[in-house]
Formats: structure tokens, sequence, C-alpha cells
């Protein structure tokens, strides 16, 4: 039988083992080290405050590389502001109905391929449109917002404007829920919880311009933002937008709005290539009024072609006049006009950017047009007869018995200095305007 080990080995060889152990253990640990998993780190600009004398840039839409959970990680670690955010004041839509036509669709379409199905997230996708419209950094049409930049392969301020996703016609329930929200944003409804947001995002990415704003709003998978200092406020959305909407060729394949808009256009571009024909030298303006023409028209040309003719004479300019006859005999030298003048004016077009207006007339006396709104208005004039003294009373006795009130005119009396010899012409009725050409032709 053999004897047991002494004591000291076996407590050797547990020193032994666990300076194995200690050994081994690090040793694996440096061959196989874990995965390490890293946080999203964004080199982002520090905000800026743009002052109100300079307006803030509008930067493209430009996307930090990053996968979308990182992304959202990124975004869930951006604070909320904390100052006040009120809501926009009512937008209401101020133009024809071919332009408020125009301006539906496009905004429907920016709330059906930005938002997609999501009916609150179209009513805030509209908001932030509207605002645009009405700051100053933005255009100043609903089309001109929606499609800012889509010219461009890159830099469009809403994708789906330059990234081919209009080739895919919309389903017909959801441009008419698109269409039904857009109609009521363009009347005054408001979408509170985005108050003045002029950006947004969906929170699986993180554009560049992200930094520069301050988050204040998430509607389900969107977050929305404002500009920092003044030009976040309501203040700063001061830009009386403008009520003539451009045709966009991009929706003219689903949208009959800007369908007809492109025919007409191919219309009218027809139409100044024949102008260009017939006078390929625009005349030029009188000398006393650079921004006035006074004009004879070309003999056998068609009355349609005669807006063209005065959209080639008045140039760029921002305000124009242009009146026109068509025998020179009767076109005057200079202004002001006479009443015979307007009379026998055949054609008249006046622009006024300022005032967002453009309209040409024609004299329906002289050219028969279907719709009665494109007619000058008509001209009337009164032959003014004396009006004979009432022998019964002597003017000494209506003078003692009817007190003297200054500017205050009697049934019965005339008005002192109107009357004028029978056969003389009297001025047209209604009021003068400052503006002949303005009043003959119904501007």
């Amino acid at each position: 039988m053999n004897a047991p080990a002494p004591r000291g080995l076996w407590l050797r060889a547990i020193l032994v083992v666990i300076a194995l152990v200690a050994i081994a253990l690090p040793l694996a640990v440096v061959m196989n080290p874990p995965a390490v998993v890293h946080q999203p780190r964004v080199a982002l600009a520090k905000k800026q405050i743009v002052p109100p004398q300079q307006l803030p840039p509008v930067e493209p839409v430009a996307l930090i590389d990053l996968p979308p959970e990182d992304a959202r990680a990124f975004n869930h670690m951006v604070p909320f502001s904390t100052a006040p955010n009120p809501p926009a004041r009512p937008f209401r839509f101020a133009g024809d109905a071919a332009s408020l036509n125009r301006a539906t669709d496009c905004l429907a379409a920016a709330l059906l391929y930005e938002a997609g199905d999501d009916a609150v997230g179209e009513q805030a996708v509209a908001q932030v449109i509207l605002n645009r419209l009405r700051h100053p950094a933005f255009p100043k049409t609903v089309c001109g917002v929606v499609f800012e930049g889509s010219e461009r392969q890159t830099g469009c301020q809403f994708t789906f404007t330059c990234d081919g996703a209009l080739d895919r016609k919309p389903s017909d329930m959801g441009w008419k829920r698109a269409v039904a929200i857009a109609s009521a944003a363009l009347r005054g409804a408001v979408y509170k919880p985005v108050g003045q947001s002029t950006h947004y995002h969906t929170d699986w990415v993180v554009p560049y311009w992200q930094s520069s704003l301050d988050k204040v709003a998430a509607v389900h998978t969107h977050l929305f933002f404002r500009w920092t200092g003044w030009w976040g406020t309501r203040a700063a959305f001061n830009r009386t937008p403008s009520g003539s909407e451009p045709v966009e060729p991009k929706l003219a394949r689903w949208s009959d709005a800007h369908r007809v808009g492109v025919a007409m256009d191919d219309a009218m571009a027809a139409i100044e290539d024949a102008a260009a024909l017939i006078e390929p030298t625009p005349p030029g303006p009188i000398s006393s009024d650079t921004d006035s023409f006074l004009v004879t028209l070309p003999k056998g040309i068609a009355p349609e072609t005669y807006p063209a003719l005065a959209s080639r004479a008045c140039g760029q300019r921002a305000y124009c006049k242009y009146s026109a006859w068509a025998e020179s005999a009767k076109t005057p030298k200079t202004l002001p006009l006479t009443a015979t003048d307007i009379a026998t004016m055949t054609f008249s077009y006046l622009r006024d950017r300022a005032a967002n207006y453009d309209k040409a007339l024609w004299n329906c006396q002289q050219i028969k047009r279907a719709d009665r709104s494109h007619c000058m208005k008509v001209q009337v004039y009164l032959t003014a007869q004396p009006v004979p003294k009432t022998a019964a009373v002597p003017d000494a006795a209506v003078s003692r018995a009817v007190p003297s009130l200054q500017g205050v005119r009697r049934r019965g009396q005339t008005e002192p200095n109107t009357t004028r010899p029978a056969g003389t012409d009297a001025v047209t009725t209604g009021p003068v305007s400052p503006d002949p050409l303005r009043q003959a032709a119904g501007h």
C-alpha cells in the first residue's frame, strides 16, 4: 500500500495550475479580441446664426454616409429645441383658377412622393412647403418651391423631382387624398406641430445641413427643423408669394392642369416664332417713356399674334404698356392718349410684375373674341346739354330760401361749371383714371 503524497506536493500542483491559468487567459484575450461596437461619429459644423440682414443659404440635399441604424442612433441623440414653437399663419392662395390648379397638383405630388401613404405626414410636408413659399430664401411659387433644383442631377430640394420617381404614376386613391390635403392647405388649413419649419428628413438619414438648424418636431418617421435665430421666427416669413404658378412639364403626364399648360406653352412658342418672322425687329418705346409703346400693327396678321408682338417689344421690363392700332394714321406719337386715341385702339397689353399683373386685351368692336373677358371696356361718350333755369322761382328767391352749403348738390341743381356747349364731347363715364391706358383697356 502506497503512502499518501506529502501535503506540500499538492500545494505545489495547485499553484502551478493557477499560474498556468493566469498566463493562458490574458494570452487568449490578446490573441482573440472581442468585436468592438463603434458609435456613429459624424463631423458636423457648429450652428451659425445668420443675421437678419443676410439671407440664410439653402443648401442642396447631401447625406452623410451612414448606415440606417447608425443614422437613427445619431438622430436620437440630437435634442429638440426648447424655444417656443408657434404655429404658422393660415395661407390663402391668391391667383386665378388655372394657377390654383397647377399649385394644387405640384403640392399634391410633393406630399405623395415625400410622405407616401401617411396622411398626417402629408399635412406636415404641406406646411413646410407653404412655410418656404413665404420665406424670402425660397422661390415665390408653390411649383417653384417643390421643383427647386430639379433641373440638376444633384442638388434638388425634394429628391422625387430629380431621381426618376415621377416616372411612376401614383395610385388614384393616393392621388385623390394628396390633392384633398393640398387643397385644404392652400385654403388655410394649418398643421401646427411643425411650426415655422422649413426643412425635414426621415430618421434613417442625416443631411449635412442638419447641424445648422434647430430640431423642433417629429412626425412619425420624419424630423422637422427651422432656422436658428431671427430667420426661424414668425416675423421672417413676411414675403408675399406670387399667384402666377408656372407649368411643370414633369407633371404633364398625369396632371391635367400641367398638361393643358404645356400645350398652351407649345402653342405660344409657335406664335412667338411666327411673330419673329412677321416683325424681325421689335419697335422701340416712345422717347418720353421707355416703358410705353405706341405701335401700328403689321397688316394681315392674326389677332392671336398680338400678345407675342407685345411680349417681344417689352422684353425683360418689369413694367410695360403696349398700345397698338390697326392704322398708322390713327396711331398717336406721344402720351397722354386722347379720347379718340383710346376709342380707336385695337390692342392693349399691360405688364406689372410688382403687382403680379399680366394681361392682353382686344378692341372687340374691331376684332371679335369668343371670350368676352379679352375685350377692352367700351368707351361711352355723352353730349351734355345746358339745363334750363326754372322760370317760376327767381334765383334770388332760391338763394334766400336755401342756405349755401359748399360742395352739397341739391335735387334740381346742377354742378357749377360742368355744362358744355351742345355738340361737344364730354369725358368718359366713370371716374377718371390717372393712367388713361389702364382705364381704356380695362386693366
